[in-house]
């Protein structure tokens, strides 16, 4: 793929992604994850209890809200609390971060705990919920070792069943590309964020024809090229994580 893109990436090419694991000091496993200038705080809290429809049942569970800061975008938005409602569009990620994570857990090698990872949004250019993924997962390993360590979840238990990393694709001007930033993302005809575990097997696939429809070729490349970068992406979880991976 030799052509290149505005910010001088090949189209095959991740934005510069960068994991900080522990930014916070409070929370039981953190992470500030970077796509370009897309930057999402994630923190994951570690709850003795699980929601009143699991107690008992010796599992444990995991959930996830997402926001975005008032000034994460070029104009300042009203806060969701303000408003009186939480959006559609935040309801939707919240899910979406939730779901992706469990994928990748073992609830009853969990036990009756719960495990709950924040999303903030601090700076958006495009990618936020995809990052958010990616990150949050980095923060819910660091989780699940704090509650090893304090006695919380067996040591001899494998709650993580495998990684989870999630990265957007879509036909620009005709061309596939990958990890679109928010000047791509808005020109867009085609626009699909693929969540993958770091074996490679899809969790979940959002794809939207936002122009013209695509066909199944281009369907095919626009996985590969997502498979690729989540590839990329889980690499860059295990050296974040090193022997807690």
């Amino acid at each position: 793929m030799p052509m290149a893109r505005k910010d001088g990436r090949q189209l095959d090419e991740l934005r510069d992604v960068t994991i900080e694991r522990g930014w916070s000091d409070q929370a039981e496993g953190s992470a500030l994850v970077s796509f370009g200038r897309t930057r999402v705080l994630c923190t994951a809290s570690v709850m003795p209890t699980v929601p009143r429809w699991m107690a008992g049942k010796g599992k444990g569970w995991v959930t996830a809200e997402y926001a975005m800061l008032p000034r994460s975008t070029n104009e300042r938005m009203d806060r969701e609390s303000v408003r009186g409602k939480v959006g559609g569009r935040t309801h939707e990620i919240s899910r979406l971060v939730g779901r992706s994570l469990r994928a990748g857990v073992d609830m009853k090698a969990l036990g009756e705990l719960s495990i709950s990872v924040d999303c903030d949004v601090l700076q958006a250019d495009g990618g936020t919920r995809t990052a958010a993924i990616t990150g949050a997962y980095v923060a819910l390993a660091d989780a699940i070792s704090w509650a090893q360590a304090a006695g919380r979840v067996p040591k001899s238990a494998k709650p993580l069943l495998d990684s989870v990393a999630a990265v957007s694709v879509g036909i620009v001007d005709g061309t596939p590309m990958l990890d679109l930033a928010y000047t791509e993302d808005v020109r867009a005809e085609t626009d699909m964020n693929v969540v993958a575990t770091g074996r490679g097997l899809l969790i979940e696939v959002q794809g939207t024809a936002e122009g013209a429809p695509f066909d199944r070729s281009e369907l095919d490349q626009l996985l590969d090229l997502a498979l690729a970068g989540t590839a990329r992406l889980t690499e860059i979880q295990r050296e974040v994580l090193g022997a807690s991976a």
